[in-house]
C-alpha cells in the first residue's frame, strides 16, 4: 500500500518542528511541493531547507504550481470547493506516481488541522477512487500557538472560552459571550471596523517564526493604525503577508 503523509512543520522557525514531523520526514522517500509564485520563494526555501536537514539521502522532490483560488467571487463556499477540488488533483497525480510500498510525503505550513485543506482534498481523492494509499496527518506548531507565545499571553482566561475565526466573519461582529477571539484569514483589518472596538485590546503578529517576523499589541483604538501601517507597508515590501492576532475584550 501506498502512503502518504501529511507533516505540520510549524508557522515559519525550523525549530517548530517536532520530533515526530522530522521522524516522519526521514521515512519519506518522495516529496511535493506546492510553489506559490516567486513572491513566497522563501516559503519553498524553507521546506527545502527542512528536507535538507532531515530527509534521507536520494530523496525525490516534486515541484508543481499552486492552483489559483478566485477571491472575488461572492460564491466563496464553491470557489473554495472548486480549488479542493483542482488540489486534490495534484496530490492525487503524485500519489499515482509512487511506486507500491513507497512513502510520499507533503510538508503543511503550520498545523494540517487548522485552516487548510490538506486533510479534506486527500479524502476527496480517496472517494474518487482511482488511486489506493493510506494516510497520515502528523500535527505541527500553529500559528495561533506561535502567536501566543510570542506575546507571552495565554489564548485562554480562567473559565472563558474562545473562538478561532476569519476576518469574513468578524466582520458580523464579535459573538454575545465571546470576550477573547482569535482571528486568522483577515486580509481588511476588520478589527478596525468595530464599533466596540475600543473595549478590545489586540494582539498581533505577522510573519510568525520567521526574520521577517512583526508583533504589535495595544488597545485596539490606539494600536489599530500601527497595525495597519505596518501591515502594508510588510505587503508592499514582500508581496504578500500571513499574519493572525487574537481580540482580548478588556476587564472592567
Amino acid at each position: 500500500m501506498k502512503t502518504f503523509l501529511v507533516i505540520g512543520i510549524g508557522a515559519g522557525d525550523p525549530e517548530y518542528l517536532t520530533v515526530q514531523a522530522a521522524r516522519a520526514i526521514g521515512r519519506a522517500s518522495a516529496f511535493l511541493v506546492l510553489d506559490k509564485g516567486e513572491e513566497k520563494q522563501d516559503l519553498v526555501a524553507l521546506r527545502q531547507r527542512i528536507l535538507a536537514e532531515h530527509a534521507t539521502p536520494g530523496h525525490r522532490v516534486t515541484e508543481v504550481a499552486e492552483v489559483d483560488r478566485d477571491r472575488t467571487t461572492p460564491a466563496y463556499t464553491r470557489a473554495v470547493e472548486d480549488w479542493r477540488a483542482r488540489r486534490g488533483d495534484l496530490y492525487e497525480d503524485f500519489i499515482a506516481g509512487l511506486a507500491d510500498g513507497e512513502t510520499g510525503a507533503l510538508l503543511v505550513w503550520g498545523d494540517p488541522s487548522l485552516y487548510d485543506s490538506t486533510i479534506a482534498a486527500l479524502e476527496d481523492v480517496l472517494a474518487r477512487g482511482s488511486v489506493t494509499f493510506e494516510y497520515a496527518v502528523i500535527p505541527g506548531v500553529s500559528a495561533i500557538s506561535a502567536l501566543a507565545a510570542r506575546h507571552r499571553i495565554p489564548l485562554n482566561r480562567i473559565g472563558r472560552p474562545f473562538q478561532v475565526t476569519t476576518g469574513r466573519r468578524l466582520a458580523e461582529g464579535v459573538p454575545a459571550g465571546l470576550d477573547d477571539v482569535i482571528v486568522m484569514l483577515d486580509a481588511h483589518c476588520t478589527f478596525a471596523q468595530l464599533p466596540d472596538a475600543a473595549e478590545f485590546d489586540i494582539y498581533w503578529g505577522a510573519y510568525l517564526g520567521t526574520p521577517d517576523e512583526i508583533l504589535v499589541a495595544g488597545r485596539v483604538d490606539e494600536a489599530g493604525p500601527e497595525i495597519q501601517r505596518v501591515r502594508a507597508a510588510a505587503r508592499e515590501r514582500k508581496g504578500w503577508i500571513m499574519d493572525t492576532y487574537l481580540l482580548r475584550r478588556r476587564d472592567g
